[in-house]
């Protein structure tokens, strides 16, 4: 199937652009933000990184997740995100989480492809967006990286 196999390359390059681009920070500016109150370039990859995984299980269990009390949820995926407190554990966890993107992504049948995935709570994704998501989330992070590089006037563009 053409989607899946786009997707799974997507999601790998996606990954691993992500992480080349990680990896030229500093180490001095892993935790340097332009404002208080923005997210520096570790908070960011440790959103990017948790991300591959929970992407990997609503495309596995072929659900979306189910918010109920949407304050409490984003104050649980923050305080995933604080928990990752090193550049390897960043690259650890997006590692692993992309291998589960790719189990997901050979467990899928054409009928699963074909699917409209609905959240219970007034909106519904396609099964063919979703599949995408993995890819196209990493390279839009790979956008702030580059920018907060910006905020510290380091001009290299790493392609």
């Amino acid at each position: 199937m053409h989607a899946i196999e786009s997707a799974k390359r997507s999601a790998v390059s996606g990954m691993e652009m992500f992480l080349r681009n990680f990896s030229k920070v500093p180490d001095d500016k892993l935790n340097w933000t332009p404002t208080p109150t923005s997210k520096s370039a570790l908070r960011v990859a440790a959103h990017t990184a948790l991300y591959a995984g929970r992407f990997a299980a609503m495309i596995r269990e072929r659900h979306l997740p189910k918010v109920d009390n949407l304050d409490q949820w984003l104050a649980e995926r923050e305080a995933e995100e604080v928990a990752l407190q090193s550049r390897s554990e960043v690259e650890r966890v997006f590692r692993q989480g992309t291998v589960e993107v790719l189990a997901a992504l050979d467990g899928l049948a054409a009928e699963d492809v074909e699917r409209v995935l609905d959240s219970g709570q007034g909106w519904t994704m396609p099964m063919t967006q979703l599949i995408g998501l993995p890819g196209w989330h990493a390279t839009l992070h790979t956008g702030q990286i580059d920018y907060l590089q910006t905020c510290w006037d380091d001009q290299t563009i790493y392609v």
